[in-house]
């Protein structure tokens, strides 16, 4: 499991530790104890998996839709895991510290205007 104590990288997501969350958020729910933090197009997800309900809130800047979603922010109260959610060619589990967050997803320039990287 890697450790870090200001920035990390996971597949398409990049993670970095802020002073304070920004202000007008608007939260974002975990389901089945987990919180989504990039989806894949594979469905291969990058999940915070919540060891107790309360352990991780996730937030979006408000009115965010998400398909628009590069951008996210994190309130980890304990040691928490990102897995990678494919049994192959996995990325190794990123242990986060408690802090406050703000995760980036990768995006590319199309004709059409950006769009999430695709493998």
């Amino acid at each position: 499991m890697k450790t870090f104590q200001k920035m990390a990288a996971q597949g398409d997501f990049i993670i970095r530790r802020i002073d304070s969350l920004p202000e007008n958020l608007e939260v974002i729910p975990a389901k089945n104890g987990k919180i989504v933090v990039a989806h894949s197009e594979t469905q291969h997800n990058h999940v915070a998996v919540l060891e107790r309900p309360d352990s991780v809130q996730a937030f979006k800047e408000t009115g965010t839709k998400d398909v628009d979603l590069y951008k996210m922010f994190l309130l980890v109260k304990d040691p928490t895991p990102i897995e990678h959610l494919r049994s192959f060619d996995t990325h190794e589990t990123l242990l986060v510290p408690p802090g406050n967050y703000e995760i980036r997803r990768q995006r590319e320039y199309t004709p059409e205007g950006f769009r999430r990287a695709q493998d």
